[in-house]
């Protein structure tokens, strides 16, 4: 059991394979399903720009996005179980890479009820993770970068400036106000965000250096379970920064799950209070 300097379980392994079978294998086994929880408040925030902005077809950005897993499930009929059983099931055991992939993109062509309405670009620091969620068809376009170190390049700073919506399920501590500006500040209209951060990690300088550029920030309610603690070691290191940072932890947490909030940040002439 590695714990990373967060105090949190490092799955960075899981994260360069060159398909996504060991992720789904290691993430099931804690109950990883804050994507899932994502998706219905995804879904509605992409509906609302699309009649707000009058745009048919929305970009999303989705940074930190790995093998693609939000796409996949917008784009699908699909619940995070069906995805763990598609990618742990005996029949993907036997395949390799370009056998998955097919099996990948007829999954794909058979639950596909939402492509018309949003394009999918993956910011991700794993190429090989990034590779495989855009030859299986669930992301139009990708940037492998680290643009809390970088600048992105010109190639990259022209498929980021198409950003509608930037969105973020679980990134956000890794990924600081350094790359949300950078991108924010790429397009010649500001994008909609929405990130669920969990709660050992401050949104507040986000929110700030938001601010400076024109933005609102609100927290919807509720608390969003990410995945359960992989040991008791971590737990006792998540609940003790916690109380470090002034936030008393929940049951949930309490109780062994990761738990996250949901941000909104929008330009402040386009927000609405009732955000949730």
């Amino acid at each position: 059991m590695t714990l990373d300097e967060t105090g949190k379980f490092s799955f960075d392994h899981v994260y360069t394979e060159p398909d996504p079978r060991p992720f789904f294998r290691a993430l099931g086994e804690v109950g990883y399903q804050l994507p899932q929880l994502a998706k219905p408040h995804l879904t509605s925030l992409v509906d609302e720009y699309r009649a707000g902005r009058g745009v048919d077809q929305p970009t999303v950005a989705d940074l930190g996005c790995s093998y693609g897993v939000n796409a996949a499930l917008f784009r699908c009929a699909a619940t995070m179980d069906d995805l763990y059983e598609h990618y742990t099931a005996d029949e993907a055991a036997g395949l390799d890479r370009d056998g998955l992939l097919d099996r990948d993109r007829e999954f794909l062509r058979t639950r596909d009820d939402r492509v018309p309405q949003a394009r999918f670009v993956g910011l991700d620091v794993s190429a090989p993770a990034l590779a495989y969620a855009h030859d299986a068809g669930f992301l139009d376009e990708t940037v492998s970068a680290d643009l809390e170190n970088e600048e992105p390049t010109p190639r990259q700073r022209a498929v980021l400036s198409g950003a509608d919506l930037v969105v973020s399920t679980g990134c956000v501590g890794y990924v600081t106000e350094r790359t949300i500006t950078r991108i924010a500040t790429l397009p010649e209209r500001r994008p909609w965000m929405a990130h669920f951060v969990l709660r050992m990690f401050s949104y507040e300088p986000i929110a700030d250096a938001l601010t400076d550029l024109g933005y609102r920030t609100t927290e919807a309610p509720g608390l969003f379970r990410q995945r359960r603690f992989a040991s008791a070691e971590e737990q006792e290191r998540i609940l003790d920064t916690l109380r470090d940072n002034g936030v008393e932890p929940d049951d949930q947490e309490t109780g062994g799950w990761l738990c996250a909030r949901l941000h909104h940040s929008r330009p402040i002439d386009e927000y609405k209070d009732d955000l949730t």
